[in-house]
């Protein structure tokens, strides 16, 4: 190997080194979001199971619309 090579393989290595500082940190955050997320299907097949039925696909979360329009209707029109 000649200077050139080397110094390219140093400065892989360097790349590769702090690509793994990223991303080493976010690992644990996502190995504790995959848990939580069994544990919420476990707890919602559970609940399931004892209630003898499945609970609606559908959100129950209002949507933007419904926001913008629950806050129109609460202002109150001042004329002055």
């Amino acid at each position: 190997m000649n200077t050139n090579q080397i110094e390219g393989l140093i400065g892989m290595l360097l790349v590769l080194g702090i690509l793994v500082l990223l991303v080493l940190p976010s690992l644990p955050g996502i190995v504790r979001d995959r848990r939580a997320d069994r544990q919420i299907r476990e707890a919602r097949a559970k609940r399931e199971s004892q209630d003898g039925q499945k609970s609606s696909s559908r959100s129950t979360v209002p949507s933007t619309a419904t926001w913008y329009a629950d806050g129109r209707r609460s202002k109150k029109l001042v004329s002055s």
